[in-house]
C-alpha cells in the first residue's frame, strides 16, 4: 500500500519521555495485560463448558471477552514494546492496520454491550415473552450485525484516513495511531473530515449510550412490582452491566464526541478504554454474579480432581 505523500512511517510520543516512568508502565501495564488475557479467557471457558452458554446473557459475556482480548491486542503488545525502546516507529501501513482493527473491535463491543443491555431489558420487563425474543437464532443474528456494522464503521475510518496526504512532520502524540492524532499531521484542512468522524464514530457512541442506559433506566424503574429477592438480583447484574457500559463508553465520548482536535489528557482516557476497562470486566461480571463464580469453582473444582487422578 503506497500513499500518496513521502511519509513511510510515524514516530509514537508514546506515555511519557522518562525512562523511570516507562519502566513503571511497563511493569503496571505488563501486569494488567496479563490479568486481562487470564481474567477473560477463564471467563469464556466457564461458560463454554458449562450450561450458561445456552443463556443469552451468557452467549453475549462470551463474545464480550473474546473482543476484548482482541481490541486490547490490537495496541498493548505494541505499546509494551516500545516502553522498552528510545524510538517508537510505526509503519505507516502498521498505522492503517491500526486504526482498522482498533474501530472495528470497538465498534463489534459497543454493540455486544447494547444486546447485553437489551436482553436484560426483555429478561426483566418481558419475562413471559423472553425465550420466544432472546431465541438463539436472535442472538447469533445481533452479533452478525453487530460484526457487519463494525466492519462498515472500521472501513469508513480507514478510508477517511488514507485519503489524507502527510507531508511531514511525523510524530503522533500518542500511544498508538488514531484518528485525531492523524488528523493533526495531514496536510490539509481536516475540518469536515473531523466532523465525519464525529458523526461516524462521536454521534454513534452517544446514541448508542443514550439507548442502553435508557434501557436500564426502564429496567431500574419496573422493579418495583417485583419481590425483594429478584430486585436485589436484578439490580446487582444491571449495576454490573451499567459499570461496565459507563468506564467504556465515558472516556469514548470525552474523545470522539467533540471537534477533531487532541489533549495530552485523551492518553490517559485511551488507557480506561483500551487497557483498563477490559482488564476490570471479568472482576466486575464474576464478584457479584453467582452462576459465574459457581462456574469457576467448577472449573477448578474438575482440574483440582484431574490433578490428584494424575498423581494416583
Amino acid at each position: 500500500m503506497k500513499n500518496r505523500n513521502n511519509i513511510t512511517e510515524f514516530i509514537l510520543l508514546g506515555l511519557s519521555q522518562n525512562n523511570e516512568v516507562q519502566i513503571l508502565c511497563f511493569v503496571l501495564f505488563s501486569f494488567c495485560y496479563v490479568t486481562l488475557l487470564m481474567g477473560n479467557l477463564l471467563i469464556m471457558t466457564s461458560i463454554l463448558v458449562s450450561q450458561l452458554i445456552d443463556q443469552p446473557m451468557y452467549y453475549f459475556l462470551t463474545y464480550l471477552s473474546l473482543v476484548d482480548i482482541c481490541y486490547t491486542s490490537t495496541v498493548t503488545p505494541k505499546l509494551l514494546s516500545d516502553l522498552l525502546v528510545e524510538r517508537k516507529i510505526i509503519s505507516y501501513n502498521n498505522c492503517l492496520i491500526q486504526v482498522f482493527t482498533m474501530h472495528l473491535f470497538g465498534a463489534i463491543e459497543i454493540f455486544i454491550l447494547t444486546g447485553m443491555a437489551y436482553d436484560r431489558y426483555v429478561a426483566i420487563c418481558k419475562p413471559l415473552h423472553y425465550q420466544m425474543i432472546m431465541s438463539r437464532q436472535r442472538c447469533n443474528m445481533m452479533v452478525l450485525v453487530a460484526i457487519a456494522w463494525a466492519i462498515l464503521h472500521s472501513f469508513s475510518q480507514f478510508v477517511l484516513i488514507i485519503l489524507l496526504p502527510f507531508c511531514g512532520p511525523n510524530k503522533i502524540n500518542h500511544y498508538f495511531c488514531d484518528v485525531y492524532p492523524l488528523l493533526e499531521l495531514a496536510c490539509i484542512d481536516t475540518q469536515k473530515v473531523g466532523l465525519l468522524v464525529i458523526v461516524s464514530s462521536g454521534m454513534v457512541a452517544l446514541v448508542v449510550f443514550i439507548v442502553v442506559m435508557g434501557s436500564y433506566s426502564m429496567i431500574l424503574y419496573s422493579l418495583h412490582g417485583h419481590s425483594s429477592e429478584n430486585r436485589w438480583k436484578a439490580l446487582s447484574t444491571c449495576g454490573s452491566h451499567i459499570t461496565v457500559v459507563v468506564l467504556f463508553f465515558g472516556p469514548v465520548l470525552f474523545i470522539y464526541i467533540r471537534p477533531a482536535t487532541t489533549f495530552s489528557e485523551d492518553k490517559v482516557f485511551a488507557l480506561f478504554y483500551t487497557i483498563i476497562a477490559p482488564m476490570l470486566n471479568p472482576f466486575i461480571y464474576t464478584l457479584k454474579n453467582k452462576d459465574m463464580k459457581n462456574a469457576v469453582m467448577n472449573i477448578w473444582s474438575r482440574n483440582n480432581f484431574l490433578k490428584r487422578k494424575c498423581v494416583f
